[in-house]
């Protein structure tokens, strides 16, 4: 008989032993304090964390647990005050603004729950402007960000304006703004958190390709059927990971009893 339960990330390295995972993220003691006059208020209090490279993982925990200052640290939009971070293997310790801008510009696609889009932008052209940055000429920009518009299937919207798309498609338009890039990985927060269960359906499925051709993808939610659409939850509480659990049903990894 198969039991369908839950496998912690240290099970996974010991059935996996004899073969490396690469690391996309390695967190060592990592602390981060956000400081007043008067107050110092530490939310994230020495989180040990490792994914590997490919994973499809979800971040849990209540509100206040630390899961978007982890987002946020992870996707180096804020410092870590102390503590080892690595991603692709590269230090991200004391990082210029320009430093930063350069690892997000070539690693990382970001996902958000309000889509962060232009609303006087066309679909195509806020697609596009993540290449903007990475100074691509304006052809080429338009080119590509169709291409990625009819992978989310939207290239018929492509001329629209944010105002004039749907929830379900304005998520669709930032997820193909994220991908253009060709990132190594995919951090989301909350990115079904404003849409209905259809569409969030639909756009976990997007992600899951997106997973399915190779890119590590992170997502911080509070619904616990979207995060059993991913491969790997970790638990914060109070700023520590309270569980690491890996999903059977997504792993594809059987345990017979």
């Amino acid at each position: 008989m198969k039991a369908k339960i839950g496998v912690s990330w240290s099970l996974l390295h010991l059935i996996n032993r004899n073969h490396p995972i690469d690391k996309m993220i390695s967190l060592k003691k990592i602390r981060k304090a956000y400081r007043t006059d008067f107050t110092t208020l530490e939310v994230l209090k020495g989180i040990d964390l490792e994914i590997a490279s490919g994973e499809f993982v979800s971040i849990m925990g209540s509100s206040g647990s630390g899961k978007s200052t982890l987002l946020n640290v992870l996707g180096l939009l804020d410092d870590f005050d102390s503590g080892a971070y690595h991603l692709n293997g590269e230090s991200m310790k004391n990082l210029s603004a320009k430093e930063g801008a350069h690892f997000r510009n070539r690693l990382i696609g970001f996902g958000f729950q309000s889509f962060n889009l232009l609303s006087f932008k066309t679909a195509d052209e806020n697609v596009a402007l993540p290449l903007y940055y990475q100074r691509v000429d304006r052809n080429e920009r338009q080119k590509k960000a169709r291409e990625y518009l009819e992978r989310v299937g939207l290239l018929d919207w492509a001329d629209h304006l944010p105002t004039q798309l749907s929830g379900g498609q304005q998520q669709r338009v930032a997820i193909a703004r994220a991908l253009i890039t060709q990132p190594k990985i995919i951090l989301a927060d909350e990115p079904t958190g404003a849409l209905d269960s259809k569409t969030s359906d639909e756009v976990m499925g997007l992600f899951q390709d997106v997973n399915d051709e190779g890119i590590t993808v992170v997502l911080v939610t509070h619904e616990n059927d979207i995060a059993e659409r991913t491969k790997r939850t970790i638990l914060l509480k109070d700023g520590l990971i309270e569980g690491d659990q890996m999903h059977m049903s997504t792993a594809k990894l059987s345990i017979n009893v």
